[in-house]
């Protein structure tokens, strides 16, 4: 598994794990077994106790071939739409906790998202799947054709270097971040505050939140305007986290 290093645009350096070529397969699997439950339902369900085949039988060629498209877009559309609607996951890679994101560190979008489907259709076509999984192979982030050409990379929400484990606790989708200039920290810098808050906390050292509070603020030019040291770690720890969150 190799680390995929992104710096913001804010110059916050933020590491990644890339996925590794077996979480991916498992990935494709599970959406493997999805996609053949649903053939199924069609087949059965539909098509057998309806009787919807025998009305299709009665069809000509180009019909046939039309319902048939119409009942099986959702699996040739697939990736491309839970991609979309799930920020770079389908539901294989959600359970893998796997998901694709830009290698310049924003959130892929569809037109990303569209080019990786695209080579998709050419990568499960001989040879170009035998290239495919050269390049997941050999290249350093682990990308397959379809990254290659979208500038995406699959990483892992399970590695232990994730800015997600600097996390003091979760923010909702109303937070309101005070200070915006906390992106000047980097992710070790938040590590550190966390750590030596937690800290003090739990021995009562207000002194050394105080001095936490004098050091962050020489650091990023920030002026608290919280009621105390104590409530102004606490909203610099959750605006990093909304910050990061949104790069």
């Amino acid at each position: 598994m190799s680390e995929l290093s992104i710096t913001t645009t804010q110059n916050v350096n933020i590491n990644f794990n890339t996925a590794s070529a077996g979480d991916r397969m498992l990935a494709y699997l599970l959406d493997l077994v999805i996609w053949i439950a649903y053939y199924i339902v069609v087949y059965v369900v539909i098509f057998g106790i309806t009787g919807f085949d025998v009305y299709l039988s009665e069809l000509d060629g180009w019909s046939e071939m039309a319902v048939y498209t119409f009942f099986f877009l959702p699996v040739m559309l697939y990736a491309l739409v839970l991609e979309s609607l799930m920020e770079g996951q389908t539901l294989g890679k959600r359970i893998m906790k796997i998901k694709v994101i830009k290698i310049d560190g924003y959130q892929a979008g569809f037109g990303d998202y569209l080019i990786r489907w695209l080579f998709r259709l050419i990568e499960v076509t001989p040879p170009f799947s035998v290239i495919g999984i050269i390049c997941l192979m050999v290249t350093g982030k682990t990308q397959r054709l379809g990254d290659l050409a979208a500038g995406t990379a699959v990483i892992s929400l399970k590695n232990d270097i994730s800015i997600n484990h600097t996390i003091l606790k979760e923010i909702n989708d109303t937070y309101i971040p005070v200070y915006p200039l906390v992106i000047k920290l980097s992710d070790n810098d938040v590590r550190i505050i966390k750590e030596t808050y937690e800290a003090s906390i739990r021995a009562t050292d207000f002194e050394m939140i105080n001095k936490l509070q004098n050091k962050v603020e020489a650091v990023t030019g920030i002026r608290s305007v919280s009621a105390n040291a104590t409530a102004f770690i606490d909203t610099i720890l959750n605006d990093y986290n909304y910050y990061t969150q949104k790069m």
